[in-house]
């Protein structure tokens, strides 16, 4: 784990992406799965490459035997000796390399070979998939942090206000103008506005901590977040949504796995051809016997080279074969229809978030004139409390009204916000422009 600082530091969005890319464990696992992918495309992978092998051994015999002559006698009439051949020693040794390559296999490895490519770029994009739902998890996450953020300087603001107005109602009291009823009104907003403010500083940590699990860092890095927040143009945007088709990624994978299904077809009409081995191999041996009783012992050696050619054709096989490219067929036109639903489905998700995006970020712009709105109440209430035209109840209003319009707007930002993100990933540029 990595950590940005003993002290809060800010935290903007292109830093916490890229630490996101470099630590999230679901981003680096992907990216894993994509090594994978890619030793499978190599050529050391492809079939092409010819076999070799090779061989040895030796083998080291030491004999000691007795050879008798019953009934066979000596030409002065004894019996005839038996010979005895003791640490009779052989040895024999083998060497041998072996050379083979398919020259054609029906064209089954040249199309497995490009299957195999499409193979890797579909993992491709399912690491930019990957990649794509972790980022937004990330400001999902992000902006919570900034939101509350925002929350807490507004609450602290109330707060301050409210302290102001029991040190106000404690002087008013003692000389008489006040009431003991709005001292303790006034010390029960203050009680109030505090425990919203430590609850709020209690989410900021607990999130802070949920986002620090997505950049994968110490649990308790402490850092601020960017709360400045920019809308993409309307025309730029447009531009964006025009080409979703050709840049969803859940449309590009299943462009993919088409043509992956097309090459199994292909792969599997291949077991309609023939096949041609190429075989060569060269061997040594040595072969050294042990003396016998009546033959000395001798050294043979011996090498050789071999070379061949293997053609076979499997002119029927039971119909199994048929069977596999009739299933590979069915698989094709079944993605076929599943290329066609989820076209259907991107589309209807696109004009969803947009619909979805176009009315966050109205409410958001109908939330900033709100603020202008109450922060004028507001200013306008202080002045009639201070000169005791309005009840501390009314001014508590006023008070509430531009607290929630405050959070109100915050919270709209961000949804208005997240909301463009989502529709970015859906015409698949989310990780093309800036946040």
């Amino acid at each position: 784990m990595t950590s940005i600082s003993a002290q809060e530091t800010q935290l903007d969005k292109q830093e916490a992406i890229n630490i996101t890319l470099k630590n999230n464990f679901g981003i680096r696992v992907a990216k894993k799965q994509l090594s994978i992918a890619n030793n499978n495309q190599g050529i050391l992978n492809s079939g092409y490459l010819p076999s070799l092998s090779a061989n040895a051994s030796a083998t080291y015999n030491r004999d000691n035997s007795t050879i008798e002559f019953p009934g066979q006698f000596n030409d002065d009439g004894s019996p005839r000796e038996d010979a005895k051949i003791d640490d009779a020693e052989s040895r024999r040794y083998n060497s041998a390399i072996n050379l083979n390559y398919t020259l054609f296999d029906g064209l089954g490895r040249f199309y497995n070979y490009k299957r195999l490519k499409e193979q890797y770029q579909l993992s491709e994009l399912q690491v930019r998939e990957t990649i794509e739902n972790t980022v937004l998890q990330l400001f999902s996450v992000y902006f919570q942090v900034a939101r509350l953020t925002e929350n807490e300087k507004v609450l602290k603001e109330v707060l301050e206000i409210s302290k102001q107005r029991v040190t106000r109602s404690n002087y008013a009291f003692e000389y008489g103008q006040n009431s003991k009823l709005a001292v303790l009104n006034a010390k029960v907003d203050t009680t109030n506005d505090s425990i919203a403010l430590l609850n709020t500083q209690l989410q900021i940590t607990n999130v802070k901590r949920d986002l620090n699990v997505v950049l994968n860092q110490e649990l308790n890095t402490k850092f601020t977040v960017d709360t400045i927040v920019n809308f993409i143009p309307k025309i730029q945007l447009k531009e964006l949504i025009s080409d979703a088709k050709n840049n969803n990624v859940a449309v590009l994978q299943t462009r993919r796995n088409k043509q992956i299904n097309a090459y199994d077809i292909k792969v599997n009409q291949s077991g309609y051809l023939p096949k041609l081995d190429l075989r060569f191999g060269y061997g040594w041996n040595l072969n050294q016997s042990a003396r016998s009783a009546f033959f000395p012992g001798v050294d043979t050696k011996n090498t050789n080279f071999v070379a061949g050619a293997n053609f076979t054709w499997n002119l029927f096989d039971g119909g199994s074969n048929s069977v596999r490219i009739k299933n590979a067929k069915i698989n094709y036109e079944n993605q076929e229809l599943l290329q066609q639903q989820i076209e259907i489905q991107v589309t209807r998700d696109i004009l969803n978030a947009q619909e979805t995006y176009k009315n966050r970020l109205t409410i958001f712009q109908i939330q900033e004139q709100n603020v202008v709105t109450n922060q004028n109440n507001f200013e306008r209430s202080k002045e009639q409390f201070l000169l005791g035209r309005i009840s501390s109840i009314e001014f508590r209003q006023s008070q509430i009204n531009l607290l929630n319009a405050k959070t109100n707007k915050n919270l709209a930002k961000y949804d208005a916000k997240l909301a463009e993100l989502q529709l970015l990933q859906l015409t698949g540029q989310l990780l093309n422009v800036e946040y």
